[in-house]
């Protein structure tokens, strides 16, 4: 079977990186080689950036800093981990890519979807998953998950208040709306299992795998 790209995308709290990490594993059970990634992140590079970005020195970055240092991790990540990898035949699974950069600093950041395309075209060649699944989890239920998850400690982006975040969720809903082709959106309301079911009924009726 040839190598397949799927990335994982919503706000924050909503199951992403769990998911992500599950659907590994139940492809590893199917006998499918995958490749678990992040972003920012997954090379060398791109874990420097990351660090910077969640962890910024001074007084931080504004919304265009973010974009160009999330551009830049991400054509690392593509050029040294991703492209290899399908091209290997493998499943490469994400925990983020190129629609957070639209949502975060595109949208609720206002640096705009054009260019933010055109920096992903330039640095990454216009790379798209061949499956976005976007999570979507009330506001509500959010807001509990990172009161457990992280306390009163939160990164630069995810500490953001609740108007960035709810601009954020309604840009990814935009774009899923926008591209029906390659977006599934899933319920991420429910048990970790309830939600793992759904996505793994998303990537049968998509490449008509059974798992």
């Amino acid at each position: 079977m040839s190598g397949r790209f799927i990335a994982f995308e919503g706000g924050e709290g909503t199951g992403k990186s769990t998911q992500a990490r599950l659907l590994s594993q139940t492809l590893a059970e199917t006998g499918i080689e995958s490749v678990l990634t992040r972003e920012p992140g997954g090379t060398a590079g791109a874990e420097a950036i990351r660090s910077l970005l969640l962890h910024p020195p001074g007084e931080g970055w504004g919304a265009r800093a973010e974009a160009l240092l999330f551009a830049a991790a991400r054509s690392d990540h593509v050029e040294r981990l991703i492209l290899p990898a399908i091209a290997d035949g493998k499943w490469v699974i994400t925990d983020r890519f190129l629609d957070s950069s639209r949502a975060y600093q595109g949208g609720a950041g206002g640096v705009g979807d054009g260019t933010v395309l055109s920096l992903h075209e330039h640095g990454s060649g216009g790379l798209r998953p061949d499956l976005t699944i976007l999570i979507t989890v009330s506001p509500e239920a959010i807001a509990r998950r990172l009161a457990n998850r992280d306390g009163d400690i939160s990164d630069a982006i995810g500490g953001r208040g609740a108007d960035y975040h709810q601009a954020v969720a309604s840009t990814f809903l935009a774009m899923a709306e926008k591209e029906p082709d390659r977006f599934v959106v899933v319920d991420g309301e429910g048990t970790i299992e309830e939600v793992q079911s759904r996505i793994n009924l998303a990537i049968t009726d998509r490449f008509g795998l059974q798992i």
